[in-house]
């Protein structure tokens, strides 16, 4: 104990810690006490505490929970259980060891106060021998603190005056680490704020401007590329700037594509992934990221369905490409000799797909040799669902031609509609016509991860191989895209090349693990980590909770407007998916029959409701038409931050837009 301080003095001052609000990085659970119930006088609070977590009043436990002080003695408990916390976090420690461990858990600070006031009685050498233990469980018990006391050290921000410094004096310059410095994080300045200001409902989603605008150049931000180097000053600004005239497409007001959302974890993890630079061919220059891939992978293929045991699968470059993966693995599993004779070598293959289905199936068809004339396209009900009576119709008219048919694509969430088309009886189509399925679930494959909507997807066991894109319904960040595959070895059957530079057999580790040469490119960007790191931090449910959400927005958003005379809905009954399409009917147009003119009328509202919305930049939604039908609002939620407000304010919005119409 310090000279000069009475013993009384020491522990009020403890006293005084003990009930002062917890300290940066500690946090505080919350207790609900029942009537009747005895609520102790304070708490004391241990920093790191993990959620439900199972606690025990064992002292080796009780460090790392949330401990009781009960103004109550221990001895004056009674055989009833009534004012007794059945919550053993919230037991009194009772004995030295068990307040032990409760120093343990405080902070150094205050732990080291309660030490004192234990050893009071103890010999010097107890003493000695106590403090050394807290010390050493302090030091090693959060190994980040040291960093970050390092950290704080090293990066600390100083004046720079960055209009004379350029490129070539960050590192790896010579002494060009406090520049670097500096500069990373006037960076990380300008990112976080964008952050910020990303999920302020008062800040706009978009700034737009024309793109002549922007070619011309705006004031201090210049598109053109110069022969010379700019200052670091004008390059913070490009990176402020660029930011600024862009889309906020994490906003909870951005409603214009499937891909949406500003998820903090995933771009923790885009950045760390940039920082390392590496490619996906080989386990040599990306150990990690490699098993990462493996691991997430089986998980999906698992999810889907399939044997946790075969199985194949690989990150692309988005959906479109996933779909290209597909049809060439069908291609290939029948058809193995057009990887070295090609297409000339093979009979006239044809393929099936929805009207409804994404374009993607017919670039494929186009880059692959097939033709887009042989990309033959099924018809769909009036929800856009495939016909599966037509698509066996097709099948049996294509082979009656001398057409063999190879593959179908069956669509688990259009990009339209949203719907969802009948896998079962699609694939009883396929086996018994021995054809490859292909279920495209870019869009609706994250309601796997929903108990209460993966039904929608019944039948996607069967299906030779998937398409599933993170980046859409789970929230990752771009890109994120999944080829899976039932069957192992077709991927590496199809795109082997065996380059020597790269795919060596003799290496000294499992060369299984060098998963490049199952990808038709060379170079692959590590999507994976921030999707890994994602799935580490919300956990299955987590994404589960997040898509039961957006579906509970679209169902909100449905019930809202199906029978107000301002809206009309595009089809009958509620979305299968968060895809709510709808017509806005201006004042003008109400209670007008339908007639070629009404519906010319009409096709041109969505057009000028959506210009002025860009110009306002209040929020975004996108439009298109479909077949014969006039131009739509077609409304989709995949961003997690959105809510019924949100809902309310594009309602009001597109009618603020639209009353003069």
């Amino acid at each position: 104990m310090p000279r000069g301080r009475t013993e009384a003095e020491a522990h009020a001052e403890v006293e005084r810690e003990r009930f002062s609000p917890p300290l940066p990085g500690c946090e505080h659970r919350s207790h609900q006490w029942a009537p009747g119930q005895q609520q102790p006088k304070a708490r004391l609070r241990a920093p790191f505490l993990v959620p439900d977590r199972p606690r025990t009043p064992d002292s080796r436990s009780l460090g790392t929970t949330e401990l009781m002080a009960s103004s109550t003695p221990s001895s004056s408990a009674t055989s009833s259980n009534a004012g007794v916390d059945p919550n053993t976090t919230n037991l009194r420690p009772t004995t030295y060891d068990t307040w032990c461990g409760v120093a343990h858990g405080c902070t150094r600070k205050l732990g080291l106060k309660i030490c004192g006031f234990l050893q009071r009685t103890n010999s010097l050498e107890e003493k000695s021998r106590l403090v050394s233990a807290f010390k050493e469980r302090q030091s090693s018990k959060n190994l980040l603190s040291c960093e970050n006391s390092d950290k704080d050290g090293r990066f600390r921000r100083t004046e720079t005056d960055f209009s004379n410094l350029f490129a070539r004096d960050l590192l790896p310059a010579k002494n060009g680490e406090e520049q670097t410095v500096q500069f990373l994080l006037e960076v990380v300045d300008i990112l976080l704020n964008y952050v910020r200001k990303t999920f302020d409902r008062s800040t706009k989603v978009l700034d737009f401007h024309h793109p002549h605008q922007l070619l011309e150049g705006m004031e201090g931000f210049n598109l053109e590329l110069s022969d010379h180097p700019e200052s670091l000053e004008q390059i913070l600004v490009d990176c402020r700037d660029t930011l600024k005239y862009g889309v906020r497409t994490g906003h909870p007001r951005f409603f214009n594509q499937l891909s949406t959302g500003l998820d903090i974890i995933g771009l923790a993890g885009e950045w760390l992934t940039s920082t390392a630079n590496t490619n996906m061919f080989t386990y040599e220059i990306a150990p990690v990221f490699v098993l990462m891939e493996q691991i997430t992978l089986k998980k999906m293929r698992e999810i889907v369905g399939w044997s946790s045991k075969d199985g194949d699968g690989i990150f692309s470059p988005g959906g479109a490409i996933s779909n290209m993966y597909s049809i060439m693995a069908a291609r290939f599993k029948y058809f193995p000799e057009v990887k070295t004779k090609g297409m000339a070598a093979v009979p006239k293959l044809v393929l099936f797909t929805s009207e409804h289905s994404h374009y993607s199936i017919k670039k494929a068809g186009a880059a692959l040799g097939f033709g887009t004339d042989n990309v033959i396209l099924i018809k769909c009900n009036e929800r856009g669902k495939i016909i599966p009576a037509d698509l066996e119709t097709k099948i049996l008219e294509a082979k009656q031609k001398g057409y063999i048919p190879l593959y179908v694509n069956a669509t688990a969430g259009t990009t339209v509609y949203g719907a969802f088309d009948p896998i079962q009886e699609i694939a009883d189509i396929c086996e018994k016509y021995n054809l490859w399925l292909h279920v495209d679930a870019a869009w609706g494959g994250g309601l796997l991860m929903s108990q209460k909507h993966r039904h929608k997807l019944s039948g996607i066991e069967r299906a030779n191989s998937v398409t599933w894109n993170p980046h859409k319904m789970m929230g990752v960040l771009l890109q994120c895209s999944a080829i899976l595959v039932k069957e192992k070895g077709i991927l590496q059957g199809c795109n082997q090349m065996c380059a020597g530079y790269l795919f060596q057999p003799d290496k000294q580790y499992d060369v299984s693990y060098d998963t490049g040469d199952k990808a038709i490119q060379c170079g692959r960007h590590v999507d994976i980590f921030k999707f890994w790191l994602m799935w580490k931090a919300k956990g299955t449910v987590g994404f589960e909770n997040q898509i039961n959400k957006c579906l509970e927005l679209a169902e909100y958003l449905y019930a809202k407007i199906k029978n107000r005379e301002e809206f009309e809905m595009v089809f009958d009954g509620e979305p299968e998916h968060t895809n709510v399409c709808f017509w806005y009917i201006p004042q003008s147009l109400r209670g007008v029959p339908d007639s070629p003119e009404r519906r010319e009328k009409l096709h041109r509202v969505a057009p000028k409701i959506k210009a002025l919305m860009m110009e306002s930049g209040t929020t975004m939604v996108g439009y298109q038409p479909q077949g014969d039908k006039a131009n739509f609002f077609r409304m989709v939620i995949s961003n997690p931050a959105a809510t019924q407000s949100d809902i309310d304010f594009l309602i009001e919005e597109i009618e603020r837009l639209g009353q003069d119409l």
